[in-house]
């Protein structure tokens, strides 16, 4: 089916997972999940994945093995769409891009490439049209200070203590949410992504360290 967007019964549905976290809530919605919360996202995944790359849908349910909120379902479906990130939530929606959390090596690249004195302002220029765009640019973390190395009043110092760099966009709930508007914004924010994520792609890559076991 094509996708329509989300009908503000899904937003209640979260609005009201916010109040009522628990297993017997759950039981009682999950067809009201499956149905106007999971089914548009597959429909909206569906749409755009030959074009933006591999989709796959989160868990709804939350690690809580190391969490002091025991608070078993997160209060937003999430999922992941070629470089990007798409949420749902009571708010509204979001979607998200780039690298949020950098491995050390590829860390190490990334600040090397910021300091380069033609690949740092070239990110910065890309940075700045993101901003001018209405994107966020941020990262997970930042240093209290210049990284080791590096000198304080680096020109780009801002984006040399970013441990991860991304553009995030939110959009407040509203009636265009229950429509087609609701792919066109996330398209139009993934295509104003692109020159960050060619960037960061070309310069940092993959991380080559071996993963951690779980």
């Amino acid at each position: 089916m094509a996708f329509k967007g989300w009908p503000v019964e899904a937003l209640e549905f979260f609005d009201e997972l916010e109040e009522d976290n628990s297993k017997s809530y759950w039981q009682r919605n999950k067809t009201v999940y499956d149905t106007i919360v999971r089914a548009p996202m597959e429909e909206l995944l569906a749409e755009l994945g030959s074009e933006w790359g591999e989709t796959r849908i989160f868990r709804p349910y939350r690690d809580v093995r190391f969490s002091k909120d025991k608070s078993p379902y997160k209060t937003a479906i999430g999922a992941m769409l070629g470089d990007g990130y798409v949420q749902l939530s009571a708010d509204g929606l979001a979607a998200g891009s780039g690298m949020w959390e950098m491995a050390p090596d590829q860390l190490e690249r990334y600040r090397e490439a910021v300091a380069h004195e033609r690949s740092g302002p070239k990110l910065a220029s890309i940075v700045a049209k993101a901003r001018g765009a209405g994107l966020d640019v941020t990262g997970h973390d930042a240093l209290k200070t210049a990284p080791k190395g590096y000198p304080k009043d680096h020109p780009r110092i801002e984006l040399l203590r970013y441990k991860g760099l991304i553009t995030w966009k939110e959009w407040p709930a509203g009636p265009w949410l229950g429509t087609s508007k609701a792919r066109d914004r996330i398209v139009g924010f993934l295509r104003a992504s692109q020159p960050l994520n060619k960037w960061l792609r070309d310069h940092v890559g993959a991380s080559t360290m071996p993963q951690r076991e779980r």
